[in-house]
């Protein structure tokens, strides 16, 4: 390899990442261990696969000739945070459709655990007890879909032979494969009538908080809310509230703060289940993310405009 071949760091997880696209330096870290080379020779960076934003920035200012990030999330409201503190322009790519199978399969697997009881059912087995419970069930609900990217629409699709009644709602009003989407200014309109909501939305200044006080109470008494998109769209506060009388139920794989602490009390509050971010962590999301990487590769090295780019 040529020593003035652009260096591409890729995360130490695609080790035996094969066929990559010849021209390039190739270089694997694990984002714990030593630099693989030199940062200020990297032009295209791959972090490790981790949420820890301070892992992934700890090479950036020392990589003055970067060009490229490839983030390994569909979010990047940290990252894109980091990088707008460089003093040059870098590409930000996301991963945005590639994660969101397995983000729609965990969102079904927390409205059915959630609606048929499965952690009471696991609290009770955990002290020998049988009790069986009536649940409410989620054939012919109200499902309203807060956010109708690759994420809503693929969440719509695993609804389909429940016969839901979906509601879609996106930043702007629009035409889908499967009906009309909604402004997300009619928002409130629609709460009122959910059995269930599912928040699919991305973070952004407009959608930070975005279920506050005001719009929770709007939600039906005993509905479900439920958060695959990131913990600070939602007031955590006014969700606490809301969930101790008992009056919505909820089912988070994201909090505010994150990870959320011990002590926390969202943990023990009844009605809320939490898994810790791990919508897309499916073995199934390798080959996509493999398939993605060889592309966005192939069109650096060929001068091409890469997929999945970021505005700033």
């Amino acid at each position: 390899m040529s020593a003035n071949s652009p260096q591409v760091w890729l995360p130490a997880h695609f080790a035996d990442l094969a066929d990559l696209p010849p021209g390039l330096d190739y270089a694997r870290w694990d984002g714990r261990s030593d630099f693989p080379s030199d940062p200020a020779k990297v032009e295209f960076y791959a972090p490790p696969l981790t949420q820890d934003i301070d892992i992934i920035s700890r090479p950036l200012k020392r990589m003055t000739r970067l060009r490229v990030v490839q983030a390994l999330s569909s979010g990047t409201d940290e990252l894109r945070a980091a990088l707008g503190r460089l003093p040059r322009p870098v590409t930000l790519c996301n991963t945005r459709g590639v994660p969101a199978p397995s983000t729609a399969e965990l969102a079904l697997t927390l409205i059915l655990a959630s609606l048929r009881g499965i952690p009471e059912a696991l609290r009770a087995q955990d002290r020998g007890a049988w009790s069986p419970q009536f649940a409410p069930s989620l054939y012919g609900r109200s499902v309203l879909i807060v956010g109708y990217g690759a994420v809503g629409s693929a969440v719509e699709d695993l609804l389909a032979p429940f016969g839901c009644a979906v509601t879609r709602v996106a930043s702007e009003e629009r035409d889908s494969r499967r009906g009309p989407v909604q402004s997300v200014t009619r928002l409130p309109d629609f709460l009122a009538d959910a059995d269930v909501v599912v928040l699919s939305i991305p973070l952004t200044p407009q959608t930070r908080q975005l279920f506050d006080a005001g719009l929770l109470a709007r939600m039906k008494d005993g509905a479900l809310l439920v958060n695959v998109s990131r913990g600070a769209v939602l007031d955590t506060d006014a969700l606490l509230k809301e969930a101790h009388t008992g009056r919505l139920r909820a089912a988070l794989d994201v909090t505010d703060p994150e990870p959320l602490p011990q002590a926390h009390p969202l943990w023990t509050t009844p009605g809320v289940l939490i898994t810790p971010h791990v919508g897309a962590f499916t073995l199934s999301l390798w080959p996509r993310l493999e398939a993605l990487i060889r592309r966005q590769l192939a069109r650096f090295a060929a001068g091409e405009e890469l997929e999945n780019i970021v505005p700033r």
